[in-house]
């Protein structure tokens, strides 16, 4: 299987103030303890798949800043011909400009941790917007989700800087879909040309060329699943599309995440990997 080798992540416990993030699940409000517990095991399973944590402290100030995902999009390294990593350029991260206004403190500690990391950063300006959960790669493609938290302006800076790094990216506009706040609540990349996709991302055009794993609509949750090394991370309780990972040969790790889809985030969300 081809997929990248991944060495460190970083992670943030949520606060107590967690029960007040954002949320448009309906799902009622998450339990605080169960969700240190969930965050836990979570941080037990990167480590189990061979990951270096990086473990920052909670920050009550924001109740949303355990998804530290969606404040910077980590590029692993340039590339210098097409699909060709450049092994002597050092890793770089963007720090975004989340769409909710009140998760824009939250990027300040992170640049200095990706600093502190040896990562070169760079920015997206006022006024264009971008989470990191709308942000895909595969590889030197990336997929950039326009949402209501990625403006087309963010989106366009981002992919003019990817661009200049000597990747490629396309545009999927997931405004009309009420199912999803980001891109990657329904898409994920596991390697070998493959995507896991939900139904309603089945037929874009710029997925032509993969090969896509189908997630049914009952189970529409499960399509956040991160490939860590030899596995893969799924939210627990979704067996058939768990089983479809087993039967391609992918050795599976389920994790309890339901405290953390109340406030519409996912396994990808917990974590920026590197």
């Amino acid at each position: 299987m081809v997929y990248k080798k991944l060495g460190r992540a970083i992670v943030r416990s949520p606060g107590a103030s967690f029960v007040a993030g954002l949320t448009r699940a309906k799902l009622g409000l998450p339990d605080y303890h169960r969700a240190l517990r969930q965050h836990a095991a979570y941080c037990d399973a990167l480590e189990s798949c061979g990951l270096t944590l990086t473990r920052l402290e909670p920050d009550e100030r924001f109740p949303d800043s355990t998804f530290v995902e969606d404040t910077a999009i980590l590029i692993s390294s340039r590339v210098s011909g097409p699909g060709s990593p450049c092994a002597s350029a050092a890793p770089m991260a963007v720090m975004t400009r989340p769409g909710a206004p009140s998760r824009r403190g939250e990027g300040q500690s992170i640049a200095q941790t990706l600093t502190e990391l040896g990562l070169e950063t760079a920015a997206i300006s006022t006024p264009g917007t971008v989470d990191g959960g709308d942000i895909c790669e595969t590889e030197s493609h990336f997929f950039i989700g326009i949402s209501e938290r990625t403006n087309e302006l963010g989106a366009s800076q981002l992919a003019d800087l990817l661009k200049s790094l000597g990747y490629i990216s396309s545009f999927v506009d997931i405004r009309n879909l009420d199912a999803i706040l980001h891109l990657k609540s329904g898409l994920a990349y596991l390697g070998d040309n493959r995507l896991v996709v939900i139904e309603a991302l089945m037929t874009e055009a710029v997925f032509k060329g993969y090969e896509l794993l189908a997630v049914e609509n009952d189970e529409a949750y499960a399509a956040n699943c991160v490939r860590v090394n030899d596995r893969v991370l799924v939210a627990a309780g979704f067996p058939r599309f768990e089983r479809k990972l087993t039967d391609l040969g992918y050795k599976t790790l389920a994790l309890e995440m339901n405290e953390f889809q109340k406030l519409d985030g996912g396994l990808s969300c917990l974590s920026l990997r590197f």
